[in-house]
């Protein structure tokens, strides 16, 4: 029966190995141990290191052993129990001879180091020395290093997966993969710096217990026992020796196995095939070796035997070497080089556009990057939620990337691959704009508000303070940043609604009501016919949210025209209330921009039914000057820009005026609501100009 089968506890067995494994380690250094019991223990924990030790060697990379810190610890912890529990047998039982422990700790007292204590008590100390000193010191150095660049290198490695994977040089699954093996790499190794402290403190921990065993023993011995004093430290001494090596030479095979994978870097080849392919691959290497030996085996009073012969065993292997690598050559077929025909180009080979995307240089990075606090990306997507809230569209995902070629503290935001803003940012300083009534000047870099023009100047953080106390109005990167990234959206919003958008918001609709969205698509209206609807709601700030109210206009005019601009006045008709309302934020009575009867009867008059084609160039100019003038004086009275106008004239004027002046706002008297005042508060004619 397997050990998945087996089930104790409602639980797999090889799911509650680790946890008694733990256990029985944790129960060694409370509970007595018959000797036997040692024996087997030691045994196992020898087993145990060299098993760990040819891991190692065999990995390819650090990742292919990540469970080696766990692995650390609990041989470790095995160690040490092992320790407590041969303790607790040599001060109750020394005094009855040199197995008193077991027969694995006789043998290392006895063959290792002759049965000489001192001898073995010096030889212990210096495997301490180079497990503490050597081995153990520079692989916790080597795994801290490690640590510091992997985690300074993390952003870098995922914007690099990001750029692959908006590139489509990679799926969705891969970069998941990529990005969860650059976490793993990072905890491996911040691991590794850590558990690089269990063997420093087994070698002290050593040296403590062997000194214990000494000179308890000793005392027990000669003051319990009776023994003599020099037998005393005779039997105890072995007896400590024994104990220590036992325990000090796994403890070294682990130290050396953690050395070697802290210290190795990823390869195709384990340690063994990549030791034979770049130590002994070339042969003049070998040969020089060799001739240095020979060289220094022929002068008198050099050990002739042992250099002569290295020397030759080395000449042999180079001369094996070379010539294994000549016939592996002539083995080799060189085929006919035959001109092959270019690969053919496929749509699959044109990387594809962003909607939206943020580019900055690295010294940006930190704003962008989610691990480093990314304060950036937290105001885009707060920018982002406002606007859907506000206007009912949701903007796409906004990619963001390094961009090495831009100066390391500018930022680019680019709308469908083209450049549409840029600006300046710093990561740890903030902007201090002059907005016309400050105190007095400020000294620091000069800077620029990229959204308004205004100069301003670059501070530290810690200088805030002063800047607001003196009038300047202070902005982080991260909120220039986002706020010129919303200013793009909301300018470029209706490009943004594309047929994939514009389908999501039918079927958000159609879940709500059910059956509204079939009365006008496709029935009677395509779906790029909606969708230019919408566009143009969303191009004069008319926001879309009320979705029910919109497709219940279209459904009930429809039927009669698929005209673009009745059916947007239609809709803007049937969404008055909240146009209005958006504009004159609830006010009873509207100051409106009128157009006086004898304008806009002209107007209607040279427009005919083509609308805006036939208007003479001397006409237009009049009009574009006369609505400037117009929105001059309703600006300086402080009523709302919005000009009142016939649903029939409406969408041309707004056509013709929008571009040139954005903050107007055209509504036509279908739009008002029964229960509100018009009142014009400036007229717009343009008599005097024709």
């Amino acid at each position: 029966m397997s050990g998945q089968g087996v089930m104790v506890m409602g639980q797999p067995l090889n799911r509650l190995a680790a946890p008694i494994l733990v256990l029985l380690i944790l129960a060694m250094m409370v509970l007595p141990l018959p000797p036997l019991m040692l024996d087997v223990l030691f045994t196992l924990n020898i087993a145990l290191a060299m098993i760990v030790l040819l891991v190692s060697l065999n990995a390819q990379r650090p990742l292919d052993f990540s469970v080696f810190p766990t692995v650390l610890l609990l041989t470790t912890l095995l160690r040490l129990s092992l320790n407590v529990a041969s303790t607790r047998i040599v001060l109750m039982q020394g005094h009855t001879g040199p197995d008193a422990a077991g027969k694995v700790i006789e043998s290392f007292g006895n063959f290792l180091v002759g049965g000489n204590y001192t001898v073995g008590l010096v030889v212990f100390l210096i495997l301490v020395i180079i497990n503490f000193v050597v081995i153990t010191k520079g692989a916790g150095r080597i795994a801290e290093v490690a640590a510091r660049f992997t985690l300074d290198s993390m952003p870098g490695k995922q914007l690099a997966v990001d750029a692959d994977l908006n590139a489509g040089f990679i799926t969705e699954a891969e970069a998941r993969a990529r990005r969860t093996e650059i976490g793993r790499e990072a905890d491996f190794y911040g691991a590794m710096d850590g558990a690089s402290k269990f063997v420093r403190g087994d070698a002290i921990a050593g040296i403590i217990i062997m000194i214990v065993n000494l000179v308890g023993g000793v005392a027990i011995g000669f003051f319990q026992h009776g023994l003599a004093l020099g037998d005393a430290f005779s039997r105890y001494g072995l007896l400590t020796v024994g104990d220590g090596l036992v325990a000090q030479i796994p403890a070294l095979v682990i130290s050396t196995a953690a050395a070697i994978v802290v210290s190795r870097a990823s390869g195709e080849q384990d340690l063994s095939r990549e030791f034979s392919t770049q130590i002994f691959g070339r042969p003049q290497t070998l040969y020089i070796a060799s001739s240095v030996l020979a060289v220094l085996g022929i002068l008198p009073g050099t050990p002739h035997v042992a250099f002569l012969t290295i020397a030759a065993i080395l000449a042999g292997a180079a001369y094996a070497i070379e010539t294994r690598q000549r016939a592996r050559l002539e083995r080799i077929d060189i085929p006919e080089i035959e001109e092959e025909p270019p690969a053919e180009l496929s749509w699959e080979d044109i990387p594809p556009v962003d909607m939206l995307a943020l580019e900055v240089g690295y010294r940006l990075v930190p704003l962008v990057d989610r691990n480093q606090g990314g304060a950036a990306l937290a105001r885009i997507t707060e920018a982002r939620r406002r606007f859907a809230a506000d206007m009912g569209l949701v903007v796409p995902l906004i990619r963001v990337r390094d961009n090495l070629a831009l100066k390391p503290n500018i930022y680019r935001i680019t709308l469908k691959g083209v450049e549409m803003a840029r600006g300046e940012a710093h990561a740890n300083r903030v902007l201090a704009v002059d907005t016309g009534d400050v105190l007095g000047r400020i000294d620091g870099e000069p800077g620029m508000d990229p959204l308004t023009g205004n100069p301003g100047v670059w501070l530290d953080s810690s200088r805030r303070d002063e800047a607001e106390i003196r009038g300047f109005e202070v902005m982080e990167s991260a909120e220039l940043m986002a706020r010129q990234v919303e200013a793009v959206f909301r300018q470029h919003a209706a490009e943004l609604l594309g047929r994939a958008e514009v389908q999501q918001f039918l079927q958000t609709l159609e879940r709500t009501t059910p059956g509204l969205t079939a009365d006008v698509t496709p029935r009677y209206l395509p779906l790029t016919s909606v969708q230019t609807v919408l566009q143009h709601l969303i191009e004069e700030g008319v926001s879309i949210r009320d979705a029910r109210t919109i497709f219940e206009a279209l459904a009930s005019r429809a039927p009669q025209t698929q005209v673009i601009d009745e059916l947007v006045e239609t809709v803007r008709a049937a969404l008055g209330r909240s146009i209005v309302d958006r504009l004159f934020e609830g006010s009873e009575t509207l100051l409106v921009i009128g157009l006086t009867a004898e304008t806009e009867t002209r107007l209607l008059h040279e427009m005919g039914e083509e609308g805006e084609a036939l208007l003479t160039p001397a006409t237009m100019d009049a009009l574009i000057a006369a609505a400037e003038r117009a929105m001059f004086e309703q600006e300086e009275a402080g009523y709302p820009l919005v000009m009142l106008t016939s649903p029939g004239l409406r969408p041309i004027l707004s056509r013709l005026l929008r571009r040139g002046m954005p903050r107007l706002a055209i509504i036509s008297y279908a739009e008002i609501p029964a229960d509100k005042m018009v009142q014009v508060s400036t007229s717009l004619s343009i008599g005097d100009e024709a």
